[in-house]
């Protein structure tokens, strides 16, 4: 499955306790997930290909809102385009496994992140 510009395309959950965490969802939904050791889950698509959201340790907990992640072609551009827009970035760019991402809130207080694969 291929990602689509500027689409929601992964959803993170805070987990500041991985294993049980992926034990709840595991037995109340039957979700599989990938496990990167103590610092990450990924949540297994139900077609058994790629992932759909992440478990995430080092998430601030306790707010119950997931954080929503879209998908950009282009992350230097989508950065541009959240700066110009008004949006408050909370991480800069940064590298991890699958690409690389940023963290911006938005005008009503809703953290967000993008993506991308480069």
């Amino acid at each position: 499955m291929n990602p689509i510009h500027h689409a929601i395309d992964y959803v993170e959950f805070a987990a500041p306790d991985l294993e049980a965490s992926t034990r709840f969802y595991a037995e109340v939904f039957g979700w599989a997930f990938n496990d990167y050791g103590p610092d990450y889950a990924g949540i297994r698509a139900s077609a058994g290909e790629g992932e759909v959201g992440g478990l995430n340790p080092h998430a601030v907990a306790g707010s119950g809102t997931p954080l929503v992640i879209v998908y950009s072609e282009d992350l230097d551009a989508t950065l541009a385009a959240v700066r110009a827009a008004g949006g408050r970035i909370t991480e800069e760019p940064y590298a991890f496994p699958g690409g690389r991402r940023f963290h911006f809130v938005d005008p009503g207080g809703n953290e967000l992140a993008v993506w991308a694969a480069q």
